[in-house]
């Protein structure tokens, strides 16, 4: 079952980041908590982690890219 990775809402007032750094790529395995890409959000870089292992089967958004909170980063295949 594919598990999507959201953008998160770093704040209450957060709307929208931009992603900064993919540090993973489509077909990469990944555990839990390994650090998928970083964005820049409210004056900082923050990264985000993946909160499941699994392998990335789809990046829904290029480094550079603003993204929505709650838009779907990336796309994990169950480990």
């Amino acid at each position: 079952m594919p598990i999507e990775v959201l953008m998160p809402a770093l704040s209450p007032t957060m709307t929208e980041g931009k992603l900064a750094k993919w540090l993973k790529k489509e077909g990469d395995v990944v555990k839990s908590g390994q650090v998928l890409c970083i964005i820049e959000a409210m004056k900082m870089e923050n990264e985000v982690a993946a909160l499941h292992a699994g392998t990335v089967m789809a990046v829904h958004v290029q480094a550079g890219q603003a993204v929505q909170a709650g838009q779907a980063l990336v796309e994990l295949a169950d480990a």
